[in-house]
């Protein structure tokens, strides 16, 4: 069979991002209604469907608890055979559906009202027995899938999408959830790491390189080397910073061809060295290394002298 995929593949962007632009103008009061219920409740979102509906909710309920809002995901099959037990009496129940008229859904509808817990239906079919059960309706209509036979559930699962982002951004406003918030949510992989790893978290492994500004060359080759972090600290006499030399500064020393026998810290170091704090982010110190093309920091606290970073350090932690 003869396909453009290309052209079929830019019909199904388009045709789903059309369908998507409409759903700004389904926001409505019931929506409004549902974020201040879930804001104002105390218990939790149940987010529950069926069939390719399932999956959509179990990403939505990842999406609420990542965010601040406590969400379970229920099967709509599974609660009918044992886990409408997971609801609790304070619980908000939203229920996913394209048609809103699954047998499943037929089921579970009526038993989630006899419990008393308020009940969202987040549907296409707005006229649907889902629809008409529930005490809010989210809409989430579309005029066909993407697929070419508008049977294959595409469109309608990513309206779904979209509209449990909607509500998860809301209550994440209404909540003043802020980057701290988030960094205590995802505590592993980069993301975590970027949000809280410090510099201190990192540069205390490391040696602490450092020599007088009247030491040798020799002095500083074997500090640089012994310490491995291809740099050291240059301090005065009475322990203060004031500069810097890298294993580069002693290669372009050696270039220049000059007797670095009687050449001393002070004749070859960087003064007024990039330096970071160790309470700064770790992705703060990377992003000083890049913006200036180094590979170390020294690390002070009040002036003090503390330490190296290295950007092999950084990126050891996966933080970039």
């Amino acid at each position: 069979m003869n396909v453009d995929i290309k052209s079929v593949a830019k019909q199904v962007i388009n045709s789903e991002a059309a369908a998507i632009e409409k759903l700004a103008g389904y926001i409505d009061d019931d929506f409004e209604r549902v974020v201040l219920e879930i804001f104002n409740g105390k218990g939790r979102v149940i987010v529950t469907g069926i069939g390719k509906s399932a999956i959509i909710a179990n990403k939505i309920v990842a999406t609420f608890n990542s965010t601040g809002t406590p969400a379970i995901f229920m099967h709509a099959a599974d609660a009918i055979h044992g886990d409408l037990g997971i609801i609790q009496p304070d619980d908000i129940i939203i229920c996913l559906s394209k048609s809103g008229n699954t047998p499943e859904i037929k089921v579970l509808a009526p038993l989630i009202k006899n419990l008393g817990n308020k009940l969202v239906a987040l549907v296409s079919n707005t006229d649907s027995y889902l629809a008409q059960m529930s005490d809010y309706i989210l809409k989430a209509t579309v005029d066909r899938e993407a697929s070419p036979n508008n049977l294959a559930p595409t469109t309608s699962t990513t309206a779904q999408l979209v509209i449990g982002d909607a509500l998860a951004v809301c209550l994440l406003k209404l909540k003043g959830f802020t980057t701290e918030d988030f960094a205590r949510f995802h505590p592993g992989g980069s993301l975590g790491k970027k949000l809280y790893m410090r510099v201190s978290d990192i540069f205390i492994e490391n040696e602490v390189p450092k020599v007088k500004e009247t030491d040798t060359i020799r002095k500083i080759i074997l500090e640089i080397s012994s310490k491995r972090l291809g740099a050291t600290a240059v301090l005065d006499i009475e322990g203060n910073l004031i500069g810097i030399i890298t294993d580069g500064d002693l290669r372009r020393m050696l270039e220049r061809n000059v007797d670095f026998d009687k050449l001393s810290a002070k004749d070859i170091m960087s003064p007024s060295p990039k330096t970071v704090s160790s309470d700064e982010l770790a992705i703060n110190a990377f992003n000083i290394m890049e913006q200036h093309k180094i590979t170390q920091l020294l690390v002070t606290d009040n002036g003090k002298y503390k330490g190296v970073i290295h950007l092999h350090d950084i990126l050891r932690e996966g933080i970039v």
